[in-house]
This record gives C-alpha cells, structure tokens and sequence, in this order.
C-alpha cells in the first residue's frame, strides 16, 4: 500500500556528487521511518542511511559519515539522500526503503536506481 519512487542515481567521476531521492506514496501513516539501503555486484545488500520521525537525527553507516546527508520534506512524503566525494566502491544499486513504524523492519522497497563513480 506504500509505493517509493527513486531517482536521481547516474553515473560521476570520482570525487564527484548525487542527489538521490525517493518519494513515498499511498497509504502514509506520521510515524514512519525511510532511508536507503545498497548493493554493489556480487556483494551483500548493506544498510547506508534512515531517518525516523521519532528523531530529527539521521542515522548513517560509519563508511558514508561525513560524505552523504539525509534530509527529509515531511509536506511531501521525500528524503533525499545527497552524497559528496563519491568513491568508486560506492558504486551499487541504491534502494529506497519504508518502514510504517519506526523501530520496526523495513516494509517496503523501492525498485533501486543505478549509482556509478568512475576510477
């Protein structure tokens, strides 16, 4: 009942920046939490970034703090994922995910948008 949209992934050099974002529709509930997760090829899925409405504090996976912000445009159900010195290994899919409660599982996913950092 929740769908996400992405978008904003592409292709950068090395050093370079993005702006992902990810907007959520359908049946929204005020407590919800969104956030992004990635996959690189032939690697597991790994946990980048999620705000909670119980907190106006982002919580970021240690290897991304200080190059990406996670902010969130409460009036339109968005948050965007804005990444700074961009490094090949960041190179993945990027997902989008929703959580209708946060504290809970992640709930939904989006269909992923292709980030990729050139050498």
């Amino acid at each position: 009942q929740v769908h996400l949209v992405e978008s904003g992934g592409g292709m950068v050099q090395t050093g370079g920046s993005l702006r992902l974002s990810c907007a959520a529709s359908g049946n929204i509930a005020s407590q919800y939490a969104m956030g992004w997760f990635r996959q690189a090829a032939g690697k597991e899925r790994e946990f980048v970034a999620a705000i909670g409405w119980s907190s106006n504090t982002p919580y970021y996976a240690d290897f991304v703090k200080g190059r990406f912000t996670l902010s969130r445009d409460a009036a339109k159900n968005t948050v965007h994922l804005q990444m700074n010195n961009l490094k090949p290994e960041d190179t993945a899919i990027y997902y989008c995910v929703f959580d209708v409660s946060a504290g809970s599982s992640w709930d939904y996913w989006g269909q992923g948008t292709q980030v990729t950092v050139s050498s």
